[in-house]
């Protein structure tokens, strides 16, 4: 049954990201992936603040198969991170395409330590 708590969270999270996706880049005229980099920092956050949870007893395997393997599987979105990467180097904005690169690996890194560092502070 635990099959169905990841896909209970991917129902969620995959219109969720559609969604936050499309709301963010809608406010900015760039061709900058902005949609793409909030959701996934979004997603790294809740994972390293549930991964903390776990770690200190605080949730339960099974909330981490719902929140952390389906939510944030289908909230965050590696393959459109990288057709966004390449879409931007095809059409000669390299710098925005290493930007996107960088950014995202230092945003993620961040968040997750960020997130487990609060689930420390609040269930350690």
């Amino acid at each position: 049954m635990n099959w169905l708590l990841v896909v209970v969270g991917a129902v969620v999270g995959a219109p969720l990201r559609y969604l936050t996706d499309r709301a963010v880049q809608a406010r900015h005229e760039s061709v900058f992936p902005w949609g793409t980099l909030v959701v996934n920092a979004a997603a790294c956050l809740l994972l390293g603040v549930l991964t903390g949870a776990l770690l200190a007893g605080a949730a339960s395997s099974r909330l981490h198969l719902l929140l952390g393997t389906g939510l944030c599987g289908a909230l965050s979105t590696y393959s459109t991170f990288s057709y966004e990467t390449l879409r931007l180097a095809e059409r000669g904005r390299r710098f925005l395409a290493g930007a996107n690169v960088v950014m995202s690996v230092l945003v993620g890194l961040g968040a997750v330590h960020l997130g487990s560092r609060v689930a420390e502070q609040l269930f350690g």
